[in-house]
């Protein structure tokens, strides 16, 4: 409202554009009164002529300036707008309202902020999670994250949430393309995590993904690490306790801020067969508030 208010102030001040004949006027040229029959002499004109060009550009100058202060006070707006958008969606996030986030996001998926982007790849992803949501539009919802999250990343090289979504989706489209694809693209996974944590060292998020990471490779099948053997010379590999070591830095950085975390805090511990520390931590995970979905599925 305020920016609306500096615009209609800007738009109804005069901008001090002349029309062309003041200009003349304050530059000197007669605008008026008897030129003979055979008007200007062309010795006149040629003395004239560099006052009009000089009061020209003067009235140029004025309307580049005028709309410069009317491009500044747009783009003012337009950020005001993205916030706006942007704490509508948090709201929404954090009301677990899904299908209502989606809606409004997907109004912005030409938008250029990153900030938006990748919100609307989260919300893609949150749609396609959703029982609800039929085989082939989730398929579609996931590989449309993936381009939201990709573009976000272009927008914002930066930004730790949007390096986090992007490898998120890699990996779900991953499911879609097999075996060899999900394994060749787990370098790339692995390097968008580390980078997000590098950018954000307290999001528990991208910490407890690092985490799911390391326990995915750790348990891989052994039929999986003959692909993988062939698609890389030296290919991904990791361990439990690499992957308990992440899951206790994500409580660290936000206690009990996702149940998974706590059910892989206990699984983790159940494979490195501490079974006190996993009754501990799968019973933390039971006793868990259900915020989501996934939450009751546990």
């Amino acid at each position: 409202m305020a920016a609306a208010a500096v615009m209609s102030a800007l738009l109804l001040r005069p901008l001090g554009r002349p029309s062309a004949r003041s200009l003349l006027g304050r530059a000197g040229v007669a605008t008026g009164g008897p030129r003979g029959r055979g008007g200007l002499r062309r010795s006149q004109v040629l003395r004239k002529s560099p006052k009009r060009g000089v009061a020209l550009s003067a009235g140029s100058f004025l309307v580049y300036e005028a709309s410069k202060l009317v491009s500044g006070f747009a783009e003012v707006h337009a950020s005001f707008k993205v916030a706006e958008v942007i704490e509508q969606a948090d709201y929404l996030y954090g009301s677990g309202e899904t299908e209502k986030l989606y809606r409004l996001l997907v109004q912005h998926k030409n938008s250029e902020d990153a900030e938006l982007l990748w919100r609307l790849a989260r919300a893609s992803r949150d749609l396609a999670q959703l029982s609800s949501t039929s085989a082939e539009e989730k398929r579609q919802l996931v590989y449309e994250a993936l381009e939201y999250a990709k573009k976000a990343l272009e927008k914002n090289e930066s930004n730790f949430a949007a390096h986090k979504w992007y490898a998120i989706c890699i990996s779900d489209v991953g499911d879609y393309e097999g075996i060899k694809v999900k394994i060749a693209n787990a370098f790339v996974i692995k390097e968008h995590f580390q980078r997000a944590i590098e950018l954000n060292p307290k999001d528990a998020t991208s910490i407890h993904l690092m985490g799911i990471w390391c326990y995915s490779f750790a348990e891989m099948p052994w039929y999986q690490r003959k692909i993988a053997a062939m698609l890389f010379a030296t290919p991904p590999t990791s361990t439990y306790q690499e992957a308990l070591r992440y899951f206790h830095m994500a409580e660290e950085a936000d206690p009990n801020f996702y149940s998974k975390n706590l059910l892989f805090l206990g699984k983790a511990y159940l494979k490195l067969n501490n079974k006190k520390m996993a009754l501990l931590w799968l019973s933390k995970a039971k006793d868990y508030p259900a915020h989501t979905e996934e939450d009751k599925q546990l």
